[in-house]
Parts: structure tokens; C-alpha cells; sequence
């Protein structure tokens, strides 16, 4: 049995004026044939990275191809994405022939000339290894759950959490579907309910908690193999963005149809209920001073790298030295020439320092302050679930009563080594303000004793209305109030 594996990765904000080049995959991820390292998997590489550990004991030989995944930011260059596609498929021809392929794509990746980078992925290599070779991915449920996808792959999984804390448990569930697909044990089906819907579904709150939970419970019974919610990516402005419903049965196209339609429409049910109440910048910042627990950890979701944005909005950073907040730290800044800047002061340097506010008008004014340089640290990382995360060079300043860690890779606030790489313990902070959506939740969750979100000025707008779309299909909701939810595939 013959397998191979590779990974085209990113979450592309069409509204983001940083574009995506191929110096942001070699950035974060850039591994070719035989190089992926042996420890943890990395952005949307766990397919190959569990088929790896698995081969011998299964008995498959794994033919491994490039891996290739950057930050989410801007539109893909085109002539990068079809380096990188091109790469991966002259690999594919090369490893024939094949019984199973396993793709680590993302689900939100756009390039110039392609709204559906997954689709066109899927397609070619479709026509490369022929209908019979079992064709499996595993997306991201920040995804475009798109019909080319569906019509060209077998099987499609998505994580179930959010934050993503299961990529590689996900990853183990494709392959022992792939490979008892190749087997004859099971003829996977597939079945997509749209529930034409633009939303944010955190899975650390009770009501979102609980559907994830049933999914859990449906799938290894009664025929059905595997049950994902695709959230969408709302900062993509792509024909096919919306909230779907996917269910894999084994050979029952009308049990997997029913099932669909039935979390489907509880899925349109809870519109409107499953994000976090937001607060106002001055709001939000005053009950984290008045708290009397801590740590409070306050969520900056508007100016989160993981959804695009710059991460160097100031607004929230600012309100907190207006209001004087002690035993603050915020983070992360993205910043690499105020990161220069503190290195070249030295540690234990004060001088005035200009920083943050850089990218556009949604990025808030730079901050103007005389800085303490507390802690200079070269090539840092933090971890997310099984995988580590670049930061690059990072400094920490303080600012009165405020401490700000600046990195030179961008990307958003994921594990306490943020903090702790510069000498900062998080679990000491009055106040930890953090940039991200709810990936933060993973590592943070577990040590704030109150979590507050608030609704800043960055461009990742929670009120999706505000946002210029021109090409998502209409009608959908929140956009128009009567939207026509059903099957699509």
C-alpha cells in the first residue's frame, strides 16, 4: 500500500493589506521531502506527520511531498501559490502509483485568480491519481467548505475545537479512514448542509461546547463515520463563505443527507448566540483595573494575526496607560524595527521609543513613551497544543505599569511562553491583554480567573455587517434577515 502526503497552508483575510508571499511560507513553514521534523507537527501537517509515525506499524509505504504553510494574512501572490501547487503535484505524479493521498490544507487560502486554492488543489490532483485512489484532507473549520472540494476529495475532516487544540487527533481520524477505505472495510459518503450563515463559534462556551459534544457522540455509530461544522472564515470575501454542516457515512447517502439536515438546522438555531459578550475599549479596560481577581485576561479579537490582522493596534494599549493600570502586560506587539531598536539599546536601556501603529489607519496611532528595555530574547516560540510557534526576536518593555512584549514574527498571543520567553509569569499579572480570538483560550483559559473580550478599533470587526463584501452569495445572515438553508451536496 502506497501513500503520500503534503501540505499547502494558509488562512488568507482578502481584506488585509499585508499580502502573502513566499518569503511568509518560508517564515513560518517551509519543509521540503524527508525534512518535517519528528516531534510535533506544524501549521496543517499533522496528516503527515501521524502517517509518518503509523506507516511501519500499518504496513503502508508514505511517499512524503513538500510542506508549505505561512501566517494568515493577505491575498496569496499568484505566481507563489502556483509555485508551491505546481511543487506538490509534480511530487504527486512522481510517487504514483497510489492507493491513498492525505492533503494538510487550511480551507481558507486565496491567491490572485483563485478564490478556491483547496478546490483547485483537489481537482488537479484528482485528475493526476484517478478515481480510484482514496483522496483524503483535513481542513481547518475556519474553512470554505466548498462543492469542488467535496466533489474531488473522499474524505474531509475538520477539527472539531476551537480553540484548535485537536489537529492531530483529527489527523489520526482521516488516516484510519483512508486506510479502511483502501481496505474495503468502509464506502465513505458524504453529505453538506449550508446553513448560509456568518458567525464566530468558540467552542470553550457552553452552547457551542455542547453541539461539538453530540458530534462526538454521533460518529462509530449507526453507519456514521464522521460528523464537522465548518465555521467559515468570515474575513474571506469568497463566493462559498458560510456556515456548513458536513457528515460522513459509510455507504448511506440518505442517513448521511438526514443527519446533515438535522444538525444543520440546530446550527441555524443558535444564530446569534454563540459569541462572547463584547466591551467597549474604555469599558473593558476599567473592569480588568476593578477587578478583584486575577489574573484577568482581556482578548483583543480585532487585531488577532490569526485571522489576518497586523497585530499592531494600539487603542487597547493605550487605554491602559491612560488609566494607569499596574501589573499589566500586553501582547503580542508585531514590530520588528522597534524589536531592532530595543537590541540596539541594550537590556536595561531607557530611551524614547516609537512603536506599534504602523501598517494602516486600522493599526491606531504609534505609541510615543520613554521605555525600560526588561528582557531581549532571540528566535522564540510559543506552543499551541502539539506544535510550537514562531515569534522571532521579541523584546519587553515597560511603560509604567505596563509591560509589552514585541515580536518580530507575527503572529497572535497562543502560549504562556509569549510572556515567559521575556520574564514575564504570566500567572503574577494583574492584567494580561491578549491578541487573539480564541485560540488564546487553550493556554490562558486555564490560569485567568476572568476573561474579558473586548471590541477595539483593529480591522477584524465582530459586526460582520461592517464588512465590504462583493462577492459572498446572498442571501445570508446576518447580512439579510431571510436566508434559504438546505442541502448543497
Amino acid at each position: 500500500m502506497r501513500l503520500f502526503s503534503a501540505t499547502i497552508a494558509t488562512e488568507t483575510n482578502t481584506f488585509s493589506p499585508l499580502p502573502t508571499s513566499l518569503d511568509a511560507f518560508r517564515e513560518s513553514v517551509w519543509l521540503r521531502p524527508g525534512e518535517h521534523p519528528d516531534d510535533t507537527p506544524r501549521m496543517c501537517t499533522a496528516p503527515l506527520f501521524v502517517a509518518r509515525k503509523r506507516a511501519k506499524a500499518e504496513g503502508y509505504t508514505l511517499i512524503e511531498g513538500s510542506c508549505f504553510a505561512a501566517s494568515p494574512a493577505g491575498t496569496v501572490n499568484r505566481d507563489a501559490y502556483e509555485f508551491m501547487r505546481d511543487e506538490v503535484l509534480d511530487q504527486l505524479k512522481a510517487a504514483l502509483p497510489l492507493d491513498g493521498v492525505l492533503f494538510g490544507l487550511h480551507g481558507a487560502m486565496v491567491a490572485h485568480g483563485y478564490d478556491d486554492v483547496e478546490g483547485d488543489i483537489l481537482e488537479r490532483a484528482r485528475a493526476i491519481v484517478g478515481p480510484d485512489c482514496v483522496i483524503g484532507v483535513e481542513l481547518d473549520p475556519h474553512c470554505h467548505l466548498t462543492l469542488k472540494r467535496m466533489k474531488n476529495a473522499d474524505i474531509v475532516i475538520l477539527y472539531k475545537e476551537f480553540p484548535h487544540t485537536d489537529v492531530q487527533d483529527r489527523a489520526e481520524d482521516l488516516l484510519d479512514l483512508v486506510l479502511r477505505t483502501i481496505r474495503g472495510e468502509v464506502k465513505p459518503v458524504m453529505s453538506v448542509y449550508d446553513c448560509r450563515q456568518i458567525s464566530s463559534y468558540p467552542t470553550t462556551l457552553p452552547l457551542m461546547r455542547g453541539f461539538v459534544d453530540r458530534m462526538f457522540a454521533l460518529e462509530g455509530k449507526d453507519g456514521i463515520l464522521s460528523v464537522s461544522a465548518a465555521h467559515c472564515f468570515p474575513y474571506g470575501d469568497v463566493p462559498e463563505l458560510s456556515g456548513r454542516i458536513l457528515v460522513v457515512a459509510d455507504g448511506d447517502k440518505a442517513k448521511a443527507d438526514a443527519l446533515a439536515t438535522k444538525l444543520g438546522e440546530e446550527f441555524v438555531s443558535m444564530r446569534g448566540k454563540t459569541m462572547p459578550e463584547y466591551h467597549s475599549i474604555s469599558s473593558g479596560v476599567r473592569q480588568g483595573i476593578d477587578s478583584n481577581v486575577a489574573p484577568v485576561v482581556m482578548a483583543d479579537p480585532a487585531d488577532n494575526a490569526g485571522g489576518g490582522a497586523p497585530s499592531d493596534n494600539t487603542s487597547i494599549l493605550r487605554e491602559l496607560i491612560a488609566q494607569d493600570a499596574q501589573d499589566a502586560a500586553v501582547g503580542p506587539i508585531w514590530d520588528p524595527l522597534a524589536v531592532r531598536l530595543c537590541f540596539d539599546a541594550g537590556l536595561g536601556a531607557t530611551f524614547p521609543l516609537r512603536f506599534g501603529g504602523k501598517i494602516g489607519p486600522t493599526s491606531g496611532q504609534p505609541i510615543d513613551a520613554m521605555v525600560e528595555v526588561t528582557a531581549l530574547a532571540r528566535d522564540c516560540r510559543q506552543s499551541f497544543g502539539p506544535t510550537t510557534v514562531p515569534l522571532g526576536d521579541c523584546a519587553a518593555i515597560r511603560i509604567g505599569g505596563v509591560k509589552v512584549v514585541l515580536i518580530s514574527n507575527r503572529t497572535q498571543a497562543l502560549g504562556l511562553e509569549l510572556f515567559r520567553n521575556v520574564g514575564i509569569e504570566p500567572t503574577e499579572q494583574k492584567i494580561l491583554l491578549v491578541k487573539s480570538t480564541n485560540h488564546f483560550m487553550a493556554a490562558f483559559g486555564p490560569i485567568a480567573k476572568k476573561v474579558l473580550y473586548i471590541e477595539s478599533d483593529a480591522p477584524l470587526s465582530r459586526t460582520y455587517e461592517k464588512i465590504p463584501f462583493t462577492k459572498v452569495q446572498r442571501p445570508i445572515w446576518p447580512l439579510d434577515k431571510e436566508t434559504s438553508p438546505g442541502l448543497i451536496f
